[in-house]
């Protein structure tokens, strides 16, 4: 039963994925009915996919406008020079900056891409001044405002 698509995985495990992205709090028991295996196998299998990595962990999905975040921006950052030091600098000053939920290093005509979020376009000013512009080795930058989020899922799609 293993996939072509997805070497390591069976058709149960791809079906274990799918549920738990839909719902990382389902009860095993409700897991076991949803694949049809035993709830001893189920958990067997979870055990083995968080093992061996499939599985990275589980998180709640918060309401960024609830929470005082809800101005999402991208910005495109292009680095004064592109040596391991400044590359390394600068993902050590990025991982402690909570407002940059994502990091990017991308080919093309700028060295990485941030997505943030802030409560406002004050905020995000303030959060550019004090920390984005600070960034070791940023050259410059280019900023996206969200206007509307279209599409936002973390669900991976699997065969």
């Amino acid at each position: 039963m293993q996939s072509d698509s997805l070497p390591g995985l069976d058709r149960l495990d791809i079906r274990i994925l799918q549920q738990l992205q839909r719902d990382g709090r389902m009860a095993n028991l409700k897991l076991a009915e949803q694949v049809g295996l035993s709830p001893t196998a189920v958990l067997a299998r979870v055990q083995r996919l968080v093992r061996e990595g499939y599985i990275l962990g589980y998180e709640a999905r918060l309401n960024p406008v609830k929470l005082g975040a809800g101005m999402l921006v991208f910005v495109e950052v292009l680095l004064d020079r592109t040596t391991p030091n400044v590359f390394d600098q600068f993902k050590a000053a990025v991982q402690v900056q909570p407002a940059i939920l994502e990091c990017h290093m991308v080919a093309g005509g700028f060295d990485y891409l941030l997505k943030t979020r802030s409560a406002d376009m004050a905020a995000y000013r303030a959060f550019a001044g004090s920390v984005l512009w600070q960034l070791p080795g940023v050259r410059e930058t280019r900023t996206y405002a969200v206007m509307e989020e279209v599409k936002n899922s973390t669900q991976l799609p699997l065969a």
